[in-house]
């Protein structure tokens, strides 16, 4: 992706939290850019932009094949996905079939694009005491793990016929995000950081504006996908590694308050709460956010990736301290009256 030559890109999933923030970037840098998007996605922050909207489904490979071409996409970003639904079902049609589906349509082009897909290190599965690198076998513990995971080996079917590059993301914050805004919420209005167990176990972070920067150079100049080659191709995202409650005293400190009272929650009410979590998100008939397959996730133990794959081979580094970051979530929470 040379940014002097414009090359014209598709994103997918580019109203959501980190797509959004990628669309952002490619304008930026003069890229012509086209998002495939839902009729029901919310697009304000897209046509700000001067993206270019196409209303399509991932699913629908003819559909997206159709998309590719008129766009004349050098590279596909797939970022649409579920973060939350009520069923495996659910997760494995949007998380690993729209990956098919977009992969087939990419090598019905007459000049096949570069594919990159956003995963998430739920694919590869908790790490123990030593972070996971691209090598280690996956071993995903939850449903939303799986169907991550299998859109992994949806592309992986791809690789002879397309050049892809997978990017695995660790959780990520930033301005517009949702997840770690009720852990700042809760610091900021009560003082409180509620932790499960210990609160030892480890979890590695990324800010969004460091990780679409290693999205767009692992486009550029990143492994593709070998059939059968363990790892290749595949790149963690990671900025630095915290405890959960160090987490708690970092985001405390980035609002500019004293260190919160940190209450600790045995596992098995974290497993009750899970429970009722499911509950509600069938009597309400939407997934929220708290379900026993996060809930599983949260109480597999640490979950820390090593970037270094990323940092050698893309020259790829956070351009900014992990403390920094968390400070300009703070501010942009509280002007955007979120706080």
């Amino acid at each position: 992706m040379n940014t002097s030559n414009q090359q014209s890109v598709l994103v997918t999933g580019a109203s959501g939290f980190i797509g959004v923030h990628l669309v952002r970037l490619l304008v930026a840098r003069g890229h012509p850019v086209s998002c495939l998007v839902r009729p029901t996605s919310h697009v304000k922050k897209l046509v700000a932009m001067g993206a270019r909207l196409v209303t399509g489904d991932v699913n629908d490979r003819a559909g997206v094949a159709r998309i590719i071409a008129l766009s004349n996409a050098r590279v596909v970003f797939h970022l649409a996905g579920l973060v939350r639904a009520s069923s495996p079902g659910d997760f494995m049609r949007v998380n690993s079939e729209s990956v098919e589906s977009v992969a087939a349509a990419c090598t019905e082009q007459a000049r096949r694009p570069v594919l990159l897909l956003v995963s998430s290190l739920a694919a590869a599965g908790p790490s123990g005491e030593v972070p996971k690198i691209e090598s280690d076998p996956p071993l995903p513990v939850s449903d939303y793990g799986r169907s991550k995971f299998a859109g992994e080996q949806a592309a992986a079917r791809y690789a002879g016929a397309l050049p892809i590059t997978i990017v695995r993301p660790c959780p990520v914050f930033g301005a517009g995000d949702r997840g770690m805004y009720e852990i700042f919420n809760a610091v900021a209005r009560s003082g409180i950081h509620v932790v499960h167990g210990r609160g030892d176990w480890r979890i590695s972070l990324i800010a969004v504006a460091d990780l679409v920067e290693c999205i767009v150079l692992a486009a550029e100049s990143g492994e593709r996908l070998v059939p059968g080659g363990s790892g290749h191709g595949i790149y963690f995202a990671g900025a630095e590694d915290l405890s959960h409650v160090e987490i708690g005293v970092a985001i405390a400190r980035a609002l500019g308050k004293r260190p919160p009272r940190i209450v600790r929650v045995p596992n098995g009410l974290m497993r009750v709460a899970g429970f009722c979590g499911d509950v509600v998100s069938r009597i309400r008939r939407r997934p929220g956010w708290v379900s026993s397959d996060k809930i599983s996730e949260l109480l597999a133990g640490s979950w820390t990736c090593s970037s270094a794959k990323a940092r050698q081979q893309l020259g790829w580094s956070p351009a900014a301290p992990l403390a920094d970051r968390l400070r300009e979530t703070a501010q942009w929470y509280r002007d955007a009256r979120w706080l």
